[in-house]
């Protein structure tokens, strides 16, 4: 007889999105937890990838991606960042973000190794690092104030997490869930940082696209400095509406990357090979990125406009696709609590933002936030605002 099994991951059950999405439907309530858009990819997308299909790429592509959309991420990242990565060493398909960020880790992150996470972080990271055999450093963010209600990364704070042991830093902006992006002055940060603790850099931005109000995406690449020690993931699931195609990337100095490649190897092997020529295509062929600040803004400010009439305040988010709400006017404990029953009674599914931290049920982690996905179409923003203006009714007093 088999002994008995020992998990790997013994803390960990199914993720906050698979359950508030389920839960949405068992409900069935509006979905603004987990973040995928309720329309379809650009047209011309799709007919790319049907194309490449009726044109025989249905075989395994190369392990490391079609050489044509390396090449056309390798523009991409140069026109956006000035730095240069080499298609043919540097730059690797994957299975979405996630498959990029797991293979990161495992390839990188040894037995004994830290990396500092900082929190709120999504919740794919500290699991990573524990089957890595690494072990996470939580850094908390000050959270929101009354008289300053944004988050803030105290970069002070991070810095003296860093030990003889830290193999890695990970980073994620634009910031999943609070909507930060990096400043300049972050980034002087950042290389002071390595300067003095040339430690790895994860970052994670698959939300690259996405910024609001004029502002542009910083990614630490943009500096040499910086990009000497980063390994950068994206999401095209993310910016093209098609999170269920699975398809990202990640770019990183030649000798990094070889050490990914090797887990991505075995993990994947490859990319869906259609979707790959489809989206090479469309990068080439069309102004595949410019309107999608614009695009997302309508919908924020949409959303921001109709929590006037509820008892949600609404946080500034400087990117994404997701805003923060204060439900401090409410009466109850924990946010996930808060989450649940909104879900039953107003018919609205959201994130506790309790759930991108270490222990969920503590104060630490609760701060009267939950996270709603505004990458929806119109008509469903406006049947959840009239819903949540429910929320009047709970109103104590």
């Amino acid at each position: 007889m088999l002994n008995p099994l020992s998990s790997k991951l013994p803390d960990i059950g199914g993720t906050i999105f698979a359950e508030m999405s389920a839960l949405a439907q068992e409900c069935q309530a509006i979905n603004l937890g987990q973040g995928f858009p309720d329309y379809s990819p650009p047209d011309a997308l799709i007919q790319a990838v049907v194309e490449a299909m009726a044109q025989g790429h249905n075989q395994y592509a190369p392990m490391a991606g079609l050489l044509q959309l390396r090449q056309a991420i390798a523009s991409k990242v140069e026109t956006q960042h000035g730095h240069a990565y080499s298609a043919e060493s540097e730059i690797t398909v994957t299975a979405g973000a996630t498959e990029a960020l797991m293979s990161s880790l495992l390839a990188l992150v040894h037995p004994t190794d830290e990396v500092v996470l900082i929190d709120p972080a999504y919740d794919l990271y500290a699991p990573s690092i524990s089957l890595a055999g690494g072990k996470a450093v939580r850094v908390p963010m000050r959270p929101p104030e009354k008289d300053d209600p944004s988050f803030r990364v105290d970069w002070n704070r991070v810095e003296a997490a860093i030990t003889k042991n830290t193999r890695m830093l990970v980073l994620n902006f634009p910031h999943n869930p609070t909507g930060l992006i990096l400043k300049t002055e972050d980034l002087d940060a950042l290389e002071v940082l390595i300067r003095k603790h040339p430690v790895l850099l994860l970052s994670d931005e698959a939300y690259e696209h996405i910024v609001f109000d004029g502002q542009i995406h910083l990614s630490p690449v943009s500096r040499p400095l910086l990009a000497e020690h980063t390994v950068l993931v994206s999401s095209f699931g993310k910016t093209f509406h098609a999170t269920g195609w699975k398809t990202g990337y990640c770019c990183a100095p030649h000798h990094v990357m070889r050490e990914i490649r090797k887990v991505h190897q075995f993990t994947v092997f490859s990319v869906s090979t259609p979707m790959q020529a489809g989206i090479s295509r469309y990068l080439r062929e069309s102004d595949a990125v410019s309107g999608l600040p614009g695009f997302y803004q309508k919908k924020r400010d949409r959303l921001i406009a109709g929590l006037k009439n509820t008892p949600l305040r609404p946080l500034h988010a400087e990117g994404t696709f997701f805003l923060l709400v204060d439900a401090s006017a409410l009466d109850f404990k924990l946010e996930k609590e808060l989450a649940i029953r909104l879900t039953h009674e107003i018919g609205v599914a959201s994130i506790p933002v309790s759930a991108f931290y270490p222990d969920p049920g503590s104060s630490s982690a609760n701060h009267h936030l939950l996270r709603l996905c505004f990458a929806k179409k119109d008509a469903t923003l406006d049947e959840a605002l009239e819903r949540l203006e429910g929320l009047k009714a709970w109103l104590p007093g």
